[in-house]
Parts: C-alpha cells; sequence; structure tokens
C-alpha cells in the first residue's frame, strides 16, 4: 500500500474483507462495499469470492461504511477520524441459502477525486456533523468558508449546493451547482443533483434532458435511469419512462426492484393488468419480506 507521495505504509486507507457466511446450496450474492464521507465522492467496490477490499481516503477525515448484500443493506460502520493512518474493518455476514445473484469482480472508482486540502478539512468535518444534527444553516456556513479557501473545489461547491437546496433554497443551490461544474464539466453527482432541483422547480423537461446528460456520463449507473424514467412519468411519458425503468432494472436487478412497483401502477393506470401481475410477481421474487406483500399478492390472485 505505500505511495509516492505517502510511502512507508502512511498513506490513508480503510480496507478489510467480508467473510460470507452461507449453506452450501446458497449461490455468492452481489455484495457491495460504500465508503463515503463529505469531502469525496462515494466510492464503491462489488467484492468477488475473497472479500477483500480497500479505499484511499482523500482527506485523511472519518467516514462511514455500508455492506449492500444484492442491494440490501446488511452492515454500517462508522470509521473514525483519529488513530492510525489505515484503518482494517472486517464484516461478517451471514447470507440465507436462497440468494440468486452471483457477484462479479469490481473496482473502487477514483475519477472524481479532489486533491485534498488540509485547510478545509475541518470545515467539511464541521458541516457534515451539523447537517446530521440538521443545522443546515450552520453546515452552509462550514462549506461557504471551505469555497473561499479553495474555490476551485468542485466537490465542496456541489456539497454547498446540497445542503442549500435541502434547505429549500433553490437559486442559490443552482449557482453553487453551476460553480462546481464550471469547475468540473463531467461531475455525474452535481448533474444528478441539478435534475432533482429542477423536478423540485416543476421543470420536467429540463430534468429529462439533465438525466439523459447524466445518464451518458454514467451509463452504467442504474440509480441515473432509475430518476429518468420518473421523470418521464411525471411528464405523461408513459413508455418512455417505462423503458428507463426497464433499463435501471437491468443494470441493478435487486437493488431498483422498486422500478417494478412504478412499471405495475403504470399498467394498472393503462388497464392492463396482466402485465401488473407480472410486475408484482417480479418485485415478490425479490423482495418477498415486503410490508405489503399480501396487498400484491390479493391483486395477482384477483387478476
Amino acid at each position: 500500500m505505500a505511495t509516492l507521495d505517502a510511502p512507508r505504509l502512511t498513506a490513508p486507507f480503510v480496507y478489510g474483507r467480508i467473510s460470507i457466511l452461507a449453506s452450501d446450496n446458497a449461490k455468492f450474492p452481489k455484495v457491495t462495499v460504500t465508503y463515503s464521507n463529505r469531502s469525496q465522492t462515494p466510492s464503491r467496490v462489488v467484492v468477488d469470492r475473497s472479500g477483500n477490499y480497500c479505499f484511499k481516503i482523500s482527506s485523511g477525515s472519518g467516514g462511514t461504511l455500508s455492506i449492500d448484500i444484492n442491494g440490501i443493506e446488511v452492515a454500517r460502520r462508522e470509521v473514525a477520524d483519529f488513530g492510525p493512518a489505515q484503518k482494517r474493518e472486517d464484516f461478517q455476514v451471514e447470507v440465507p441459502g436462497n440468494v440468486r445473484t452471483t457477484a462479479p469482480p469490481g473496482v473502487v472508482s477514483s475519477k472524481f477525486a479532489y486533491p485534498p486540502n488540509e485547510k478545509t478539512a475541518a470545515h467539511y468535518r464541521d458541516a457534515a456533523s451539523f447537517e446530521k444534527n440538521n443545522d443546515l444553516k450552520s453546515a452552509m456556513s462550514e462549506m461557504r468558508k471551505a469555497v473561499e479557501i479553495d474555490a476551485k473545489d468542485f466537490v465542496a461547491w456541489a456539497y454547498l449546493g446540497n445542503l442549500q437546496f435541502s434547505d429549500k433554497q433553490l437559486q442559490e443551490a443552482d449557482a453553487s451547482y453551476r460553480k462546481a461544474l464550471a469547475l468540473r464539466e463531467d461531475y455525474t453527482p452535481a448533474w444528478i443533483n441539478v435534475g432533482k432541483l429542477r423536478v423540485a422547480q416543476k421543470q420536467t423537461e429540463a430534468a429529462i434532458e439533465i438525466f439523459k446528460y447524466a445518464a451518458s456520463l454514467a451509463p452504467d449507473d442504474a440509480h441515473v435511469f432509475r430518476l429518468l424514467g420518473e421523470t418521464y412519468l411525471q411528464n405523461k411519458q408513459g413508455t418512455l419512462g417505462a423503458q428507463a425503468l426497464n433499463h435501471a432494472i437491468r443494470l441493478d436487478p435487486v437493488g431498483q426492484a422498486d422500478c417494478h412497483l412504478q412499471l405495475a401502477h403504470l399498467f394498472q393506470l393503462a388497464g392492463a393488468k396482466d402485465l401488473a401481475v407480472e410486475e408484482y410477481k417480479k418485485f415478490l421474487a425479490k423482495v418477498p419480506d415486503h410490508p405489503d406483500k399480501q396487498k400484491f399478492e390479493k391483486f395477482i390472485k384477483e387478476n
């Protein structure tokens, strides 16, 4: 793990191993590890049977590790911002015998990493703490200080925009996102949130174009296609909405299982109850313990 900028094992990493406990007849599931903090873009890796993962921490600050099994979060752990530079976090996860999905190997994305700045790290950390306590005003104040120190930090501008969006300061959020994208035109997370902002502003046609562009930047991001599909449906473009939702399902069959419910509702409105039945069946096959299971089964039986 030695690096040129921090040799002798001093580079900040969080790493470990995911031990999967499964019955002999269980297929290996899709196991996704996500590391996130407020000073860098969330990084994800789909682990293979070795279970090994490793993330480089660009800011040196603490964050959160989460483990998803077939799109369902099963474990979460905070990573401290003190102690040794490199931290090991191992997980042991039990998987039932009817898991269906096989996990392919994956890689960690560092596409949008921004060089760490010691002068802004504390502002990121304090902003995250204030946001966690729902003190958006103080969080925004911290991020304004961060962009005053480092005006080229596109991640900071986008985070400020997210806070302003959460505080319903839509014009201010728009301005912050524009600054982020002026610095990094292909910063997909900012484009996605601009799309959500346009939806909040009831500018659905603009939102559709933005989500289409975000999908071109991240063609493997199922969440983007889900947002695109939902926005098409809001704009009463059912055929295009169904196409986008189905593509989201193809990219992430379990993680985007809720798209089946949206398709079922769409087919019900169109009077195509037989198609709605098929979507409910597909959904229950992936989420058999859903709270509305009996309601869906009743619709299937009646139709």
